[in-house]
């Protein structure tokens, strides 16, 4: 597998510190408010990385943190005229009802800033000791930057032009513009915890390098967040990482682009601003993963109305795919049939495909298009007039899902269970159409629809949808 490295710029082949073993870290969400569709892009793509490695054979070491502590939550916790553990706790419950929604697997690990506050002043110690790192009357750390001659390495900007841009703030003792906060001094009225410097919290970066070293080690394969994320985050990421450990931080360093909503960029003040919670009341959360994963990671994507339309249109096509077949191989009969073999052969040629796409940097987009392929030939050579042998509807089902599996796809259940009042219309309508009374089977289809039921009929059989 072939994997484009933010840091070099180029395509690499994966290989991983340990054979057959992946560890890797996803930063996870700021819990103080429900998530976008911004954020739900790295969480979808990122899943399947994890999905798609674990299908190869590796085993898979995920960590996705949660930062709990932050300006953000403390300033929605006086907002609402609460503290920042209520408000983390309630949005990461929330998360984790989107994350399921989304089809989404829990973590391996999913630490929480606030339950690594001593290992956060252990690291902040040794980058002070070292001489990276230095404190101010204010109960401040600051790591100092232009004492890690690679800074910039990430985002490919030299430090003299990162330092162009750089400003201190009102109230900040730095040594210089560039140099960001290990931990800050507490405030009137803020939570805080004990440290050699007084009592303070830590800084946004501290804490995943952190998290990253106690879960992961010092060295880890697989760092990956969204692009807005290179620089400051994974930049000061590694500048902390890697000289505090002595060794790189990360091999690999993958970075999904931005979401544009009716092709501007995303953002309250333009009203164009969507929650997942609200995009999954009207469409459900199938279409927004399968937005998600539609196109390349690396490249930016365009969510509107009519997108996510036609998302859930695509999704009604693989899921009718499905449900043929599932069908016909409920009615088949066993014994396989001259020629059967050919079928095989023919519909393993897109797992190969879908294989290749994802072996050349995680390309879901062309997996996809392998998937669509797969269904084509699927309802081509299985139908009812081919009558094809019920271990032949079997393995191209079990291919199928397993596919569709790796995206984590496919996975809204349709149930078929319907009631005797509704089985006895059922009944009814097919005598209708059996005698040639038209206009009576449509009235109880129509009867049916009113009902939230869609009777789809085949040369086999009718097949009942329930809304």
């Amino acid at each position: 597998m072939k994997i484009y490295n933010t840091l070099t710029r180029q395509k690499e082949e994966l290989k991983t510190i340990n054979d057959g073993e992946v560890k890797i870290y996803a930063c996870g969400p700021t819990v103080y408010n429900y998530i976008h569709i911004g954020n739900a892009r790295p969480i979808c793509v990122f899943d399947i990385l994890r999905r798609y490695l674990e299908y190869r054979g590796y085993k898979v070491t995920f960590v996705q943190n949660f930062t709990d502590i932050d300006d953000k939550i403390i300033k929605k916790a006086n907002e609402e005229n609460s503290d920042y553990l209520t408000v983390s706790e309630k949005y990461i419950a929330e998360y984790k009802k989107d994350a399921k929604g989304l089809n989404v697997r829990e973590a391996t690990i999913h630490p929480r800033a606030t339950e690594n506050i001593q290992q956060i002043i252990d690291m902040i110690k040794t980058l002070k000791d070292k001489g990276y790192a230095y404190s101010t009357e204010y109960g401040d750390v600051y790591f100092r930057t232009d004492k890690f001659k690679e800074y910039g390495k990430l985002s490919h900007q030299p430090l003299e032009d990162l330092e162009a841009g750089a400003r201190i703030s009102i109230g900040e003792t730095k040594e210089n513009p560039m140099d960001f906060a290990l931990w800050k001094g507490a405030k009137p009225g803020e939570p805080s915890w004990d440290s050699p410097w007084g009592k303070g919290r830590p800084g946004w970066h501290i804490e995943c390098s952190t998290m990253a070293k106690r879960y992961l080690g010092d060295t880890i394969d697989i760092h990956c967040g969204g692009q807005d994320l290179i620089f400051p985050h994974h930049e000061n990421e590694i500048a902390q990482s890697e000289c505090c450990n002595g060794v790189p931080f990360a091999h690999y360093w993958m970075h999904n682009g931005y979401i544009n909503v009716d092709n501007r960029k995303m953002s309250k003040s333009l009203n164009n601003f969507f929650t997942v919670r609200d995009v999954a009341e009207k469409y459900g959360y199938e279409p927004i993963r399968y937005l998600m994963v539609s196109s390349h990671y690396r490249s930016p994507i365009n969510y509107s109305v009519d997108i996510i339309e036609q998302c859930k249109s695509a999704l009604d096509r693989l899921y009718n795919c499905r449900e043929d077949l599932s069908f016909l191989a409920q009615n088949s009969v066993s014994g396989e049939k001259e020629g059967e073999d050919k079928i095989k052969e023919l519909l393993l040629t897109h797992k190969k495909d879908f294989i290749d796409a994802m072996d050349d940097d995680l390309n879901t987009a062309d997996a996809i298009s392998a998937l669509f392929e797969l269904a084509r030939d699927i309802n081509s050579n299985l139908n009812a007039q081919t009558k094809p042998s019920k271990e032949l509807c079997t393995f191209a089902l079990d291919l199928y899902n397993e596919l569709a599996d790796v995206l984590g796809l496919l996975y809204t259940e349709k149930k078929n269970e319907v009631d005797d009042d509704v089985q006895k219309l059922i009944d009814e309508r097919n005598a209708a159409r059996k005698a040639k009374n038209w206009a009576e089977a449509d009235r109880i289809r129509d009867e049916l629809k009113a009902r939230g039921i869609t009777i789809k009929d085949t040369p086999n059989g009718t097949i009942i949808v329930t809304e």
